[in-house]
Order: C-alpha cells, then sequence, then structure tokens
C-alpha cells in the first residue's frame, strides 16, 4: 500500500519538548511506526502550522503530491480552529470539503478527525475545546456525503503534551495502534 499522509506537525512528528523545534524521530511518529509495522510505503507529508488548503493554488499543490494509485490520510483541523478561534467546527469542515472535492475523485482518502484539543499551554479557552470536540462529528458526516473514509482519532486515547496539541511518544504509538486496522479494512476493500 502507497499512503501520503498530509496533515500537520502531528503527522511530521513535531516534538514541542525540543527548544529549536524537533521532531521525534522515525522509531517514535505514528507514521515511522506505521511503516516499520508494515512494510507499506508511507510517505510522510506533515508541516507545522498547517491549515486546511482553502485557495485554488493550495489545492491544486495537494493534488499535484498524490501518486497514481496513492491512498490519502488526510488529518487537519486544529491549526484551523487555533489560528481562527472564532470558527465553529462547521466552518472548518466546510473547508475540508473543498480539500475533498479535489482528492476524492482521483484517489481513496481517509479522512481523519484529529484527537481533541486538551486545556494546555496553547488551548485555554472553553469554545475552543468545545468546537474541538465537535470536529468529529462534523466530519463523520462530510466523510459520508462525500464518500471518504473516516476514523475519529478522538477514540484512540492519543495522549497529548503539555500544549494540549501535540501527541506525546505515547500518543504517536496509540495513534498508530488506532490507525492501523482502518488502513488494514481500506486495504482489503480495493
Amino acid at each position: 500500500m502507497d499512503i501520503l499522509c498530509f496533515g500537520d506537525s502531528n503527522t511530521y512528528g513535531f516534538d514541542p519538548r525540543s527548544y529549536l523545534g524537533g521532531r521525534y524521530p522515525a522509531s517514535v511518529r505514528w507514521t515511522g511506526l506505521l511503516a516499520a509495522k508494515t512494510g507499506w510505503l508511507i510517505r510522510e507529508a506533515g508541516q507545522n502550522g498547517r491549515e486546511i488548503p482553502a485557495h485554488p493554488a493550495e489545492l491544486a499543490g495537494l493534488a499535484r503530491q498524490v501518486q497514481p494509485g496513492q491512498t490519502v490520510v488526510l488529518m487537519l483541523g486544529t491549526n484551523d480552529l487555533l489560528q481562527h478561534p472564532w470558527w465553529t467546527a462547521e466552518e472548518v469542515a466546510a473547508r475540508m470539503a473543498c480539500c475533498l472535492d479535489v482528492l476524492r475523485p482521483a484517489c481513496p482518502v481517509l479522512l481523519v478527525a484529529p484527537p481533541p484539543m486538551c486545556p494546555g499551554a496553547w488551548v485555554q479557552e472553553p469554545a475552543l475545546l468545545q468546537e474541538s470536540a465537535r470536529l468529529s462529528a462534523c466530519y463523520a458526516s462530510l466523510a459520508a456525503k462525500c464518500g471518504a473514509d473516516f476514523a475519529d482519532a478522538g477514540a484512540w486515547d492519543v495522549p497529548l503534551l503539555f500544549d494540549g496539541v501535540h501527541f506525546s511518544p505515547e500518543g504517536h504509538r496509540a495513534f498508530a495502534a488506532g490507525i492501523l486496522p482502518v488502513l488494514r479494512r481500506m486495504e482489503a476493500g480495493q
């Protein structure tokens, strides 16, 4: 299976405990764990601070990254809420709908709702916590409407670090363990 993992800092493997914005080693990142366990070709396309592509040039850039025969794992939305705290989960899902419109005809897509943020150094507003928790239901509805596969990482007990946003090393292991059976089902269905 050839998988493009398109996401933000949790796909990149950002370690907020590092002074210089370091990254967990491949042996800790969920993408590296998947590759090691399965032998699949896992293409990491995580970027710190990435929001859902919404402008035509951004969407075209995403479409160009997808290779024939690839499956796309798409996990974004956290930074959209962090950077625009007045947005609702529905508004974030509407941006994601544009992204899926570009990807879905070309390849199988697994839309992953990120784990809800928790109170921490970056997350202190009750509204932000509320909308983050509501994102999963909005994404599930969107995936059903668009014909994409869906997974709720909030169901995988992914531990977050002190900032309330980033996966701990244990969180990466929990995420990899949660997403693996979903991807295996997708592989079996193709």
